[in-house]
Order: structure tokens, then C-alpha cells, then sequence
């Protein structure tokens, strides 16, 4: 007897709704495991960086031995802007400039300076990876210079002698060059501005979604949507209804989570720090446009739930099918969190584009930096989408599938069949 009751509900669970959702999401979080694997291939593979040596004393001659033994240098000539220019091809990340008199400026009890230009090309934490590695090396020449002086000269400066030199950081992202500025530090004001971004449209979307396909369930299993459908309303209306019903829902979240944002941003701009003080911050044209992706993403989200929702066949079927919009909301959370779009690898990128709700999480970060054009090519594609998803949910509705499995048009022979089950309860 127990062995039967199981059998029942585990039928009942593992629908093959149910596995196909499952695969789906298994197969998005593999692809964007074997991107995350291919980054973190990348950073075992040593730093590529330039550099320039201008100094003769025996002094620059171990900060260089430390740098070529440790890394790829790609460049080693004197021109700054082509060393720039070698480094950026091979994805280098910085060019690193030893001036002259280097080595006379420690032996005179002055710090050696070191010139670092940062090529900064995202501002993920992942993209700041290879400057970590590329500071560390920068301390282990300080390191192997100190153990230098110390068994050379004790009669120096001990602060010297533990920093003998100091940096002279440039970092060149997204077209500019900022003084003074290493690309830690704008990764992390960038993240402090944005981290939080993603988690709360996740939330509105698994949210926003489960209710709609919870609706659909429960409208199943109580016979409502069967009633409904017999009724002398067209089948267009009813959808009409249902989605004005959803995007209402939908302004409604995005215009609570817009007054959040604006409050948000608005708190840590008046903090100041890097973001501030580089200009990256929204204006209101800025904040339209992250609402109408956010708005376009949440009805393009509720459609989908809702034919999702038309295939369950009661409410507990119907919490079986959230999974598919939570796993379309977290692929880009964790994608957006932890990388930068522009640096992910093609297929990733293309993929986490393909995702309707990845548009509103990386919006004010892009208009941070001033890249509209994925901002509006956004808008665009999660206008087509929420289109596309109305009117699957339009076509379904239209026919017989709902209640009947067959792709009859309304009239036929299917509506005839639900007017004799009312007349048989009459009857009844």
C-alpha cells in the first residue's frame, strides 16, 4: 500500500514538465560553470604585461628579473604609447615603466618610483584578478629589494629599506585615463553601486512569476478557467485581460523598485568616492531607461509564466514550473555579479543576452559607463521577447489545448464539447 502512495506522488511530481525544466537549468548553469572554468584557466596562466626599463643601475636589474621570471612580458621597448598599444592587443594588463635614475635614487636613500599604466578592460571581480596578481609581483620586488639593501647598506632609512619604492598608477578604462586611480578600487565603487541590482530583480521576478503561474493552477483546478472558457466572451478578451492584469503588476514593481534605486544611488553618490569623483553616476534620462527595460523584462516575464502556467494541470503541478523563471533570473544574477559582459566569453555573452532579465540588471552599471547602445539594443530585444511570449500565450488560448491536447481553433468541435459538459451538469 505505501509503495503505491509513493508511486502515485512521485508520478505526480515528475511530470515531464518538471524534467524539462530541470534540464533547462542544468544546461545554462553547465555553460555558464565551463565559462567561470575557462576564467579561472586564464588566471593561472601568467600576467601579460609590458615593460619599460630606463634605468642602468643593478637595482632595476632584479625588479625586471622578478618580472619576466613571473610573467609574459609582450613588450620591452621605450615608447610608452606602443608599449600601450602591444600590451592592449594581447590582453595584457598593464605596462609597467622603470624611470631613471631608479637604482641612484634608492642608493640615495630615496624611494625608486615605479610608473604602472592599469589596462583596465571590465570591472568585474574577475576582470581584477590579473592586477592582483601583477600588485603582488610590484611587493615582491619590494620584497627582494629590501633583503638587497639590507645586506648592502644598514646605514639607510628603515623605511626605505622595507618600501623602497612607490607607484605611480594611471588606469586607462573605457577610454580614459585616471590618475591616480588603480582598477581596484573602481571595481569595487562600481560593485558597491550595483551588487544589490540584480538580487532585487531577481526577487520581483521569481515573485511576480510564481503568483501568475500559481494563479493559472489554482484557475485549473478549480474548474474556473473550463467555466470561463464557455462563456460568450472571446478567447482574445480573456487574454487581454489576464496580461493588462500582469503589466499592471509589472509598472507597479518596477515604479517601487525604481523610488528603491533612485534612493539607493542617491545615498552612496552623496557619499563621494571613485564612482562619484569619475562622473559615473545616472541622470534622470538614465533612470527612464532602466525602467522601461525593467517594465518591458517584467512583462516579457509574466507572459512567460503565464504559458507556463497554462500547461499545469492544478496548483501543485503549478509550483513545479516556477523553476524555469528562477533559473533565467539567477544565470544573470551570478553572470552580472561576477563578471563584466564586456569581457565574458562569446558564448556566455550570448547567452546571458538571449535572457530577457540579465537587460534590467546590467543597465545601471552600462549607463554608468556611458554604454548606451547595449542599454537601448536591450530594450529592444526584451520588447521583442515580452511580444513574442503575449502571443504564444494568445495562440494557446485560441485553441483547444488548454483542456483538450488538440490544436483546435475556438468553434470547433472541442467547444462544442464543453458546451455539452455543461448541459450534462445540468442534466445532473
Amino acid at each position: 500500500m505505501i509503495g503505491s502512495l509513493i508511486k502515485k506522488e512521485i508520478k505526480e511530481l515528475l511530470t515531464r514538465s518538471t524534467l524539462i525544466s530541470i534540464v533547462i537549468i542544468a544546461i545554462m548553469f553547465g555553460v555558464m560553470g565551463s565559462a567561470i572554468g575557462n576564467i579561472g584557466e586564464q588566471v593561472k596562466q601568467k600576467p601579460v604585461i609590458g615593460v619599460i626599463n630606463r634605468d642602468e643601475g643593478n637595482l632595476s636589474d632584479v625588479a625586471t628579473s622578478i618580472l619576466n621570471a613571473n610573467t609574459r612580458v609582450v613588450y620591452n621597448g621605450g615608447d610608452v604609447q606602443e608599449g600601450l598599444k602591444n600590451v592592449a592587443e594581447k590582453n595584457g594588463g598593464a605596462l609597467l615603466i622603470i624611470p631613471e635614475n631608479f637604482s641612484k635614487n634608492i642608493d640615495s636613500n630615496h624611494s625608486g618610483e615605479i610608473q604602472v599604466y592599469w589596462i583596465m578592460k571590465g570591472a568585474g571581480p574577475y576582470n581584477a584578478v590579473q592586477t592582483s596578481t601583477i600588485d603582488g609581483l610590484i611587493q615582491s620586488i619590494n620584497n627582494e629589494l629590501s633583503k638587497k639593501l639590507i645586506e648592502r647598506d644598514r646605514s639607510l632609512n628603515a623605511t626605505l629599506i622595507f618600501n623602497p619604492t612607490k607607484k605611480n598608477e594611471t588606469t586607462i578604462f573605457k577610454g580614459r585615463e585616471l590618475q591616480g586611480i588603480p582598477p581596484n578600487a573602481i571595481v569595487s565603487a562600481l560593485i558597491s553601486q550595483s551588487i544589490f541590482v540584480p538580487i532585487v530583480i531577481v526577487l520581483l521576478i521569481i515573485m511576480s512569476g510564481s503568483i501568475v503561474i500559481s494563479s493559472m493552477g489554482l484557475e485549473k483546478e478549480n474548474k474556473t478557467l473550463e467555466t470561463l472558457l464557455t462563456l460568450p466572451v472571446k478567447r482574445t478578451y480573456i487574454v487581454l485581460g489576464k496580461l493588462i492584469g500582469s503589466a499592471t503588476v509589472g509598472l507597479l514593481l518596477a515604479a517601487i523598485y525604481m523610488i528603491g534605486l533612485v534612493v539607493y544611488l542617491s545615498a552612496l553618490t552623496r557619499q563621494g568616492g571613485t564612482v562619484a569623483d569619475l562622473g559615473m553616476t545616472l541622470n534622470t534620462f538614465d533612470y527612464v531607461l532602466i525602467a522601461i527595460t525593467l517594465f518591458l523584462a517584467l512583462l516579457g516575464g509574466l507572459a512567460l509564466a503565464m504559458v507556463l502556467g497554462l500547461f499545469a494541470k492544478d496548483y501543485k503541478s503549478a509550483q513545479t514550473l516556477t523553476f524555469p523563471i528562477a533559473g533565467l533570473a539567477l544565470v544573470p544574477m551570478f553572470a552580472t555579479v561576477f563578471a563584466d559582459f564586456d569581457t565574458l566569453p562569446v558564448a556566455l555573452k550570448i547567452a546571458i543576452f538571449a535572457i530577457p532579465f540579465s537587460h534590467p540588471m546590467m543597465a545601471p552599471k552600462a549607463l554608468m559607463l556611458g554604454d548606451y547602445a547595449l542599454v537601448v539594443g536591450g530594450i529592444i530585444y526584451t520588447a521583442l521577447f515580452a511580444a513574442a511570449m503575449i502571443a504564444v500565450a494568445v495562440w494557446i488560448f485560441k485553441t483547444d489545448r488548454l483542456l483538450t491536447g488538440t490544436t483546435r481553433r475556438e468553434g470547433g468541435s472541442s467547444w462544442g464539447l464543453l458546451r455539452g459538459r455543461e448541459r450534462k451538469r445540468g442534466s445532473n
